[in-house]
This record gives structure tokens, C-alpha cells and sequence, in this order.
């Protein structure tokens, strides 16, 4: 397969595209130079965002110069798309903390070793510069108002939000298109790609690149990924699964891929690894013969973390899955591992100064509520019923020291074989 238009369209990457016969021939003529955008309002991308980068990736690999643009200039902004309510504004600091954050997240999947194979670059520096006056001059006029309420962004914004939608949000479609056009001029970019709420931001940049530079240049969006069961990539509304170690770790992070159903893992495969379609289609096979022991979704998992995470991460995602899932103690699980593994857990805060002396672990499963009594609690340990950082509890007058917590601040008990509750020690 030469043309990389029907490699992202077999593996998924395709919902439109602004002219399909003329970037096919585009992609036959030669190397093309082309974008991908993340603003940085949170500290991390996440694995909406890793689709982008994969499309990227595949794109670099067949010979393709990706542009990932960080939107420092954008990011103080917010792109208002398919949202329900306005992004706070960042102050500066915060945006270059996110930046940095999230270069470093972009160049473990992408060569960017030279300008050549491929760069990062922070729109903040073409758009902090412009003046008003000659950006509403040169690039406002071009727009009109009447298309650019028209889109479905914003009308939805004006017609199921009692507040509408800010002038400040408003315009962001005009700053993205922008980037399209100064990056054609300045790195001879012809493509643009992004998720399907991109689509009206792309479009814009294509006609201004037009207007402003005679240029033509190509749009290409994928669906929104989303689980057949409903679960959903959304940062907005807290359920985001981070590239970033420190708020997504890899064993949640393998976890989440492991978890996905039967229906998505043929799927997921395509986007978010890079096995080949014939392999993945006899995983495909394999996971039908034996559901049970998933080994689509496990390849997933393995393959998935890898690409973020290195050969290390997948070795501490699987680590800690074997020791959680196993009969090994807790000892050696970092603090993030925990927390992530046990989120769902009943927790209670218990103060630190009651550790003095020791503390009865009869006082820590009713201060965790595992059980409603000290008598309740003793009967579960002699019912051999009670675990403490995964190790049996069998006497009842044992008591937990400093050294007993875990990340030095937790316990996790165990009663039965599935009820978790966590004690904080603050």
C-alpha cells in the first residue's frame, strides 16, 4: 500500500476530507509537510489526543514531515468546540509548564531530531506579535460573520447555552486558520488534521491560505473516538486517560486498554498501535476462539503502553498488575499506582498521630469501614477473611506503624476477595 491516504483509511484515521483525489496525488508527488495542533490547557495530553499522533506518526513513517504545533498563543484562548461551557483563561506561566510538558510527551512518539524529519513549534510565537488593528485588517475581513456563526460550534453554543458564547471564543477559528495559513508560507505546509470538531476550524484555514497566499492546501478529520459502551475520552468531564505518568500511571493507563470490550479491541488496534492489519486481524481470531483470556486486548494493552510509556513503563504496568491481581504485598506499588488502582475504593483520612505507638488494625478496618465494629472486624480476621497491603491478618491485637504505610501514607485492606477500602493517614 504507497499511498498513505488508504493506510489512515484502513486503519480508521479517515471521517473527511476536504479533497480526496488531490491529496492522494499531493501525497504521490513528493514528501508533504503537514500539521497537527494541541493547545495546552491541561498538563498533559491525553489519549484523544493520542490519535492525532499516531495519524501523525504513520504519516512521518511514510516519508511525511509532521508540524506538531503547540498553541501557546491559541491556548490562552480555548477552542470553544462541542463544548458546553467557556475554558478558564491561563495565565503565562502555566501555559509554558504545559508547554514543556507536552513537547516532551510529543517527541517519545514522533522523530523530531531535525527540522527535516520533523518539529514542534508554539503558535504564541507569530500570533503574540500582531498587532489588532492589522490582524482584524488583513485577516479578519475575510471572514464572515454569518459562516462563522453558522458552524456548528458555535451555534450550538448560542442555542443551548443561556450566556452564548464569548467574543474572546468567538474568534479562536480565526487564530487557528491563521496558523494554517502562516505555516504554509513559512514551512510549506499542505495538510492540516485533526479530530471531526476540527472540521470547521480546518475548512477556515483552508480558505484563508487561499485568500491570503493562493495557496492550495487539504483538510483530513477523524470521527471522535469513542467506547461502544459509552465510556468516554473527555478531559471536561474528568474522565481523561493521560499520557503523563504522574496523573495516569502505567498500570492504569494498560488497565484502561485492557478493559475496552470485545466490540472496540479490533478497532482500538488500528488506531493506537502499530502492528500491522494482518496481525491485528488474527488477534481478531484468536480473541473470538478464546475471549476469555483477551489476547486482543492484551496485545493492546502491551502495544499501547509501550509507544507512551517505553519498554520501562510497560515493565511497571505489568509489574504492578501482577502484584495487584496476585498475592504479593503492596511494598514496592508507587503512590500514583495506588491511587489509580484503588480510586473506587472506600477511603477515610485517619490522623497521623495515632501511628505512635502503633495503631490496632481493628481500629483501621472500622475506621475504613470494612466492618461496623471492633467485634465485627475480629470475627473477619479469625474467618481468615482480612488482608492488609495484600499479607493475611490473623491476629486480631495487631497493630500498623509508620512503616506498615504505603508511599509512606496508606493502607489498603482487603475483605473477602473483592472489597477494597483505603486508609490515608494525613
Amino acid at each position: 500500500m504507497t499511498n498513505p491516504l488508504d493506510l489512515l483509511t484502513e486503519r480508521g484515521f479517515v471521517g473527511d476530507v476536504s479533497d480526496p483525489d488531490e491529496l492522494r496525488t499531493l501525497f504521490e508527488a513528493g514528501p508533504v509537510t503537514f500539521y497537527y495542533g494541541a493547545d495546552p490547557t491541561a498538563t498533559s495530553l491525553h489519549i484523544g489526543n493520542l490519535v492525532g499522533i499516531m495519524a501523525m506518526a504513520w504519516l512521518q513513517r511514510a516519508g511525511h514531515r509532521p508540524i506538531a504545533v503547540a498553541g501557546g498563543g491559541t491556548g490562552r484562548i480555548g477552542d470553544p468546540s462541542f463544548r458546553d461551557d467557556e475554558r478558564p483563561l491561563l495565565d503565562a506561566a502555566t501555559i509554558a509548564a504545559n508547554l514543556e510538558r507536552i513537547s516532551e510527551q510529543l517527541g517519545r512518539i514522533l522523530d523530531l531530531s531535525t527540522p527535516e524529519r520533523g518539529l514542534i513549534v508554539d503558535n504564541d510565537g507569530w500570533l503574540a506579535g500582531m498587532k489588532l488593528i492589522d490582524f482584524l485588517r488583513d485577516v479578519g475581513k475575510h471572514f464572515s460573520v454569518n459562516q462563522m456563526i453558522a458552524r456548528e460550534s458555535v451555534r450550538r453554543r448560542l442555542e443551548e447555552r443561556e450566556h452564548g458564547i464569548s467574543y474572546t471564543e468567538f474568534s479562536y477559528q480565526l487564530l487557528q486558520a491563521f496558523d494554517f495559513a502562516h505555516l504554509y508560507a513559512a514551512e510549506g505546509c499542505r495538510l492540516q488534521i485533526g479530530g471531526s470538531d476540527q472540521w470547521g476550524n480546518i475548512t477556515a484555514g483552508i480558505d484563508l491560505t487561499r485568500r491570503l497566499h493562493g495557496g492550495k492546501v487539504h483538510g483530513l478529520v477523524w470521527p471522535l473516538i469513542e467506547r461502544s459502551d459509552g465510556k468516554k475520552f473527555s478531559k471536561s468531564g474528568g474522565e481523561a486517560v493521560w499520557l503523563a505518568a504522574d496523573e495516569t500511571s502505567p498500570f492504569a493507563f494498560y488497565q484502561w486498554f485492557l478493559n475496552v470490550p470485545d466490540d472496540d479491541v479490533g478497532r482500538f488496534l488500528k488506531l493506537f498501535t502499530f502492528l500491522p492489519v494482518t496481525s491485528i486481524a488474527e488477534l481478531e481470531g484468536a480473541q473470538l476462539a478464546d475471549p476469555a483470556n483477551r489476547p486482543a486486548q492484551r496485545a493492546l494493552a502491551e502495544e499501547a503502553t509501550r509507544i507512551v510509556h517505553g519498554e520501562e513503563g510497560l515493565a511497571t504496568a505489568l509489574r504492578a498488575t501482577a502484584i495487584l491481581f496476585g498475592d504479593e504485598p503492596f511494598a514496592e506499588l508507587d503512590e500514583r499506582t495506588l491511587a489509580d488502582a484503588f480510586a473506587e475504593a472506600p477511603s477515610a483520612s485517619v490522623p497521623r498521630q495515632r501511628l505512635t505507638g502503633g495503631l490496632g488494625v481493628l481500629d483501621v478496618i472500622v475506621a475504613c469501614g470494612a466492618a461496623g465494629s471492633k467485634g465485627e472486624a475480629r470475627r473477619l480476621i479469625s474467618q481468615g477473611g482480612v488482608r492488609l497491603n495484600n499479607a493475611p491478618v490473623s491476629d486480631p491485637a495487631a497493630t500498623i506503624g509508620p512503616a506498615d504505610l504505603l508511599a509512606g501514607s496508606m493502607v489498603v485492606l482487603r475483605v473477602g476477595k473483592k472489597r477494597y477500602f483505603l486508609a490515608r493517614f494525613v
